[in-house]
């Protein structure tokens, strides 16, 4: 038979520490807690969001490089919700859309867009415009992640502080220094950092993987401006 074992790690007992650690320590090791349990989820969320944005932009990539109407990759850029660059191909389109609806109202599209100096240059302010809202939502929250990275195991720091300060004063109280009873109290006290580390690593990783992603979606999509207002040269503001 399997002996029962108690909810200890080696020869650390969890539910010793938390039933001999003060108001202070357990406030700590719940915050580190619940931080630990909110870095996760926004790191599954993120993820998934991350990794939608890339298989949605190799779609419309290659929807936008075979299509011969801009019309039709419009019409397919709307349905990849979740692809920075077809936001902003749609951006930059129904901005294009509006000039030539201005210069078919003025009498021919074209001979106005051309003749309409600031035509090209709402364009490229419409592809900004849109690539700086899609980083703002890509970065949303990735913040916390690095703040948890960097404050955590300063949480967890003082959490231990706090125990061992209150080892070292229950031991002066008692007058007994002996290796027994110090090593103990104080082993429990290190566990605040611990806590504290367990929580900021996979916070610090994620962070630098997400900030990394983010840098190749912005990249692209300033490759794709400037590819799309080439396009649109050539054949609008001729």
């Amino acid at each position: 038979m399997i002996p029962h074992l108690p909810l200890a790690f080696g020869a650390m007992n969890y539910v010793e520490i938390i039933r001999d650690a003060s108001f202070i320590e357990l406030a700590v090791l719940l915050l580190l807690m619940a931080v630990s349990v909110a870095s996760w989820a926004l790191i599954a969320m993120k993820a998934t969001q991350l990794s939608r944005a890339r298989a949605q932009s190799l779609t419309f990539l290659d929807t936008f490089w075979k299509a011969s109407r801009l019309e039709a990759i419009y019409q397919s850029a709307q349905k990849l919700e979740g692809s920075p660059l077809s936001k902003v191909f749609c951006a930059g389109y129904e901005e294009l859309s509006k000039l030539a609806q201005t210069g078919t109202q003025d009498g021919g599209a074209e001979a106005a867009m051309s003749a309409k100096l600031g035509g090209i240059e709402n364009v490229e302010r419409a592809l900004n415009r849109a690539a700086t809202a899609q980083i703002t939502e890509l970065e949303n929250r990735v913040s916390f992640l690095g703040t948890v990275g960097a404050a955590s195991p300063f949480v967890g720091l003082f959490g231990t502080v706090i125990g061992i300060l209150g080892a070292f004063n229950n031991i002066a109280e008692q007058g007994n220094a002996t290796l027994a009873t110090v090593a103990a109290p104080v082993g429990n006290a290190l566990f605040a950092t611990a806590a504290g580390l367990f929580a900021a690593i996979p916070a610090v990783v994620a962070y630098n993987s997400f900030v990394s992603r983010i840098k190749v979606f912005d990249t692209e999509m300033s490759n794709f401006s400037a590819d799309f207002l080439n396009i649109i040269k050539r054949h609008f503001f001729r």
